[in-house]
């Protein structure tokens, strides 16, 4: 049976949490394949709002099992929390499995974090500071520790032993800051949160494999998006991942025949948070309104997020590094009052017209985005259910954008509750 992914086109925030939760309710295994508890996804339910980070979207539906992938990084404190406040919510959380081979957030990284973007000053990334990039450093420098030694306690501490006395020297040498206790450390992961968390441990490799092979339905859920992508995006103001479909192969243990469908997820405007080049990023009393009106703040860390016109230019791109199948436009409720809403079609610097994202940051940093104007359409679209009652002018919209980005734009969504969303084919 084919595996489905579902990918951020933008910048994040783009509502893959919705689309997945919606989606999720004809699979059988949604899995998270990177990304940590930086990314929240943000879902309302029969009025009820659930603000996932870790846990994948699935887990609201009984019948599907919820798999946390290799290509993660957990702070399991943070799961067994985000656990908890779905317990006391009566959201049953038995089902979820969580790699062994997914890599620990640890007390360091957390605290190398802060300090690194306090020192990098006014050329700060703009992080959450909850440890995500180191965690996927020592991944990469061979240090790091995984879920599985949560097992073990013996490897757990020798390993432990080894980093720590590096991180050490960096915190106390580098950034004056008081060594961290090995024994603390084993205390906390080892005395209180392994006994919690060793009965969800598993392969989760073997288990989507043998999922597939069962005929079951499979959905990819990532975090973040497409241009924060650590090789396609906009460097060095990305994660420490690959969110991209392609990082779904390597963050769940598919290969990519066994992926059949690529689902991008766009807002009918764009955000961003953080620092970093946003070519349409909007200023003054427009920003406000579209600040206020889209609710657009952070999930779980509750930052003021900068918006902007709907960027073709980027959306081709993410079709081409992400190979899409089809688009699900979201928040277009968000654009309902607006007489006239702009479209960036390209971008211009020193003469030259780019349709595609130019590869050098000088460029992409300076660009000017050339707009076309679409008519608005003044009608509220919250109890708009099915295509024939969609105004005239907003499918408009719709299908203009598909037309210039050259995907179907297959679902759009009208509100942020679950059932608000409406099927374009």
């Amino acid at each position: 049976m084919p595996a489905t992914v579902v990918v951020g086109t933008q910048w994040g925030d783009e509502g893959k949490g919705k689309l997945t939760d919606l989606l999720a309710r004809d699979m059988d295994m949604v899995v998270r394949y990177q990304g940590g508890h930086n990314a929240g996804h943000r879902i309302v339910v029969g009025g009820q709002e659930f603000a996932l980070q870790l846990v994948p979207s699935g887990i609201l539906y009984p019948g599907v099992t919820p798999v946390i992938g290799n290509g993660v990084v957990v702070d399991p404190a943070v799961l067994l929390s985000e656990l908890d406040t779905l317990i006391e919510r009566h959201v049953d959380v038995s089902r979820l499995v969580v790699s062994g081979n997914a890599h620990l957030i640890m007390p360091y990284h957390q605290e190398l974090d802060r300090l690194t973007e306090r020192f990098l000053g006014r050329n700060a990334l703009g992080t959450t500071k909850r440890g995500i990039g180191p965690a996927y450093a020592d991944k990469a420098s061979r240090v790091g520790l995984r879920v599985q030694d949560l097992l073990d306690p013996k490897i757990f501490r020798e390993k432990l032993d080894v980093v720590l006395h590096e991180k050490n020297l960096i915190l106390t040498k580098i950034y004056n800051r008081p060594a961290i206790s090995a024994k603390d450390i084993a205390e906390l992961y080892l005395g209180e949160l392994a006994p919690r968390i060793a009965r969800m441990i598993g392969d989760t490799v073997a288990l989507v494999h043998e999922a597939l092979a069962r005929g079951e339905r499979v959905l990819l859920e990532g975090a973040q998006a497409t241009f924060l992508d650590l090789d396609h995006g906009t460097y060095p103001f990305v994660t420490s991942s690959n969110p991209v479909a392609g990082g779904a192969c390597v963050g769940s243990g598919l290969g990519p025949r066994d992926i059949t469908s690529i689902v991008g997820i766009a807002k009918a405007y764009v955000t961003r948070v953080g620092a970093g080049p946003f070519p349409t990023e909007l200023s003054g009393e427009l920003e406000e309104y579209l600040v206020a009106r889209g609710h657009e703040f952070g999930t779980n860390t509750g930052r003021r997020r900068r918006v902007g016109w709907f960027d073709v230019v980027m959306a081709r791109q993410a079709v081409r590094l992400n190979s899409l199948s089809e688009i699900a436009l979201t928040k277009l409720d968000v654009l309902d009052e607006f007489d006239e809403i702009k479209v960036c079609v390209a971008y211009q610097h020193d003469g030259v017209r780019y349709e595609h994202m130019p590869f050098h940051q000088s460029v992409l940093h300076d660009v000017t985005p050339l707009y076309e104007t679409i008519p608005g359409w003044r009608s509220d679209l919250t109890s708009v259910c099915h295509i024939d009652q969609m105004p005239i002018a907003a499918l408009d919209y719709v299908r203009y954008l598909e037309e210039k980005i050259g995907v179907p734009i297959a679902v759009v969504g009208v509100g942020p509750e679950r059932e608000q969303f409406v099927r374009t084919a």
